[in-house]
């Protein structure tokens, strides 16, 4: 309830996030507890609420209040915590261009037509890479600068539909409080239906500077389902998914537990691996962790060293030091 209550206070404050489809506690009907979805009617399943006030659903209690000031003060104060952080701001970035590749976790943002999305955020208007990198800022300066709308921001980059981390509509309230299934469907963004066409994936590769008939897009996020035939490999291998489902929960659903993409001077290579059952059953049956390996491109001429983003460092240093040379004459 206390998630709910602030989720909806800060989708209140940022019209510009178009989240007010999960303001869900003032619809619910608390004389019967039902609430209306879509034009359906579901029960809730949780007898009351107490906390809620109906005429303002969304405000804290006291009790809730002092509560949260307790989390806050933890969350703050954890050592560990702001350790990982600076860590994911130090090395994370919201895309990466390495070696010829395009990687990002989730999706570009796309219309149903395939064309990209044109968002509107903090007064400005862009889509496709140029949003990657506004989000990429704002993220920056709700850490660095403690805005309060770009902290507000981040929860929009972790469950909004038109997130490029996310890019779907999270159900948390549904499978929390509505026990039929129907309720749970989380639609996606449109990307997930195009990132299967080689012309979807060239105009987004293009749109961030690449060649089409040379780079890759590495994608995570979506765990493919093996056991109903997908695979990661998309877009006449101009694509391909390494999430898999590493995650134990997923394992069933998957078939498989997770991926690997290994890239060297031979081309491409990924590595399906089986789910990992126990310690215990690996050593009682001498049973290891196995992967299944599949080549996905292999060069004609072996990649050297100054072939790789590594490579033009290395050869931007020699540079600079054949100019120390000519100084020093």
């Amino acid at each position: 309830v206390l998630l709910f209550k602030l989720e909806g206070q800060l989708i209140r404050r940022n019209p510009d996030f178009s989240m007010d489809d999960r303001l869900l506690l003032d619809k619910i009907d608390f004389d019967d507890l039902t609430i209306e979805l879509d034009g359906s009617v579901y029960k809730i399943n949780e007898r009351s609420f107490p906390t809620v006030d109906p005429a303002d659903p969304y405000a804290l209690t006291d009790d809730e209040q002092a509560l949260m000031k307790e989390l806050r003060s933890a969350f703050l104060g954890s050592p560990k915590l702001h350790e990982h952080t600076v860590f994911l701001y130090e090395y994370g970035s919201m895309y990466k261009i390495f070696n010829g590749n395009l990687l990002y976790h989730g999706c570009v943002p796309l219309e149903d037509d395939g064309s990209m999305t044109r968002v509107e955020l903090f007064g400005e208007v862009c889509s496709g890479k140029a949003y990657f990198e506004l989000a990429e800022d704002i993220a920056h300066r709700a850490f660095f600068n403690k805005e309060p709308a770009a902290v507000d921001f981040m929860y929009f980059l972790n469950c909004s539909e038109a997130s490029p981390l996310c890019g779907r509509k999270t159900k948390t309230f549904e499978r929390a409080y509505i026990d039929d299934p129907a309720a749970w469907h989380e639609p996606k963004n449109p990307y997930y239906s195009f990132y299967y066409n080689r012309e979807t994936c060239d105009m987004i590769l293009s749109e961030f500077g690449l060649d089409p008939d040379f780079a890759h897009i590495i994608n995570g996020h979506t765990p493919v389902r093996t056991v109903k035939g997908e695979l990661p490999i998309r877009a006449e291998g101009r694509l391909i998914v390494i999430d898999g489902g590493f995650c134990e929960k997923y394992h069933e659903t998957t078939g498989i537990a997770g991926y690997t993409l290994i890239y060297n001077s031979h081309g491409l290579r990924l590595k399906a691996h089986h789910p990992f059952r126990s310690v215990e059953e690996a050593l009682n049956a001498n049973r290891d962790m196995h992967s299944d390996s599949e080549i996905i491109e292999t060069r004609r001429h072996r990649i050297m060293v100054e072939d790789t983003d590594y490579g033009d460092i290395i050869k931007a240093e020699i540079e600079d030091l054949y100019s120390l040379l000519d100084y020093r004459k």
